[in-house]
């Protein structure tokens, strides 16, 4: 299975890091070496002195598509999840002015959370689902999927023109504004609505 990653994909966020917004979709991938193990904490890497915590709606594929048309995307999974993209910020910026690609700040190991999932019959509206991150019981990030760019089935939609969506694949939708750098000890807690989908500590 791969991670599908969505980047500049709320307003704020795109201004929040002085970046041009995009006319189409940015996609980025991680491995499923990058998934943290249920109840691990995150380590912070030894090579930045600068990680962020990026909360994200995730999608869970469940059937195998391509050249998927928007108006049937729906079809195409049945749960979503909350998760967190961690970026190494600072390595990220090195690669950026060099023109290079951003894997080493964005695929190392652990650096994608994925909680629990749910049925997406739990909400009434997928295109307006209020999520926040809490970060030492503050909320440090907090938005609904109304603000992306581009919503689920847009994505999927596009992602399927480039990408074959396997069964298992897991699409991180976009942060909003918010993110900021994680330090030991911090307790991070991401949340649907009232409902927590996850719940890790940083070490």
């Amino acid at each position: 299975m791969k991670l599908i990653c969505i980047g500049r994909n709320y307003a704020q966020h795109i201004s929040e890091l002085k970046n041009e917004k995009p006319t189409e979709p940015v996609i980025f991938l991680k491995p499923d070496t990058a998934i943290l193990l249920k109840k691990q904490p995150f380590f912070i890497p030894d090579f930045s002195d600068e990680v962020h915590h990026e909360v994200e709606v995730l999608v869970k594929i469940n059937r195998v598509g391509k050249h998927i048309d928007s108006k049937f995307a729906h079809k195409y999974y049945e749960q979503i999840g909350l998760g967190i993209d961690f970026t190494a910020r600072d390595l990220q910026q090195k690669l950026k002015e060099q023109g290079l690609p951003w894997e080493k700040a964005k695929a190392f190991d652990g650096a994608a959370v994925v909680g629990k999932w749910v049925s997406k019959s739990n909400f009434d509206n997928l295109n307006d689902l209020p999520f926040s991150l809490h970060k030492n019981d503050e909320i440090v990030q907090s938005a609904t999927t109304s603000d992306m760019l581009w919503n689920i089935d847009e994505i999927i939609a596009y992602v399927s023109q480039f990408f074959t969506l396997k069964i298992g694949d897991i699409i991180f939708t976009g942060t909003p504004s918010g993110v900021s750098r994680v330090q030991p000890n911090d307790s991070l807690k991401g949340f649907i609505g009232d409902e927590e989908f996850f719940s890790i500590k940083v070490k």
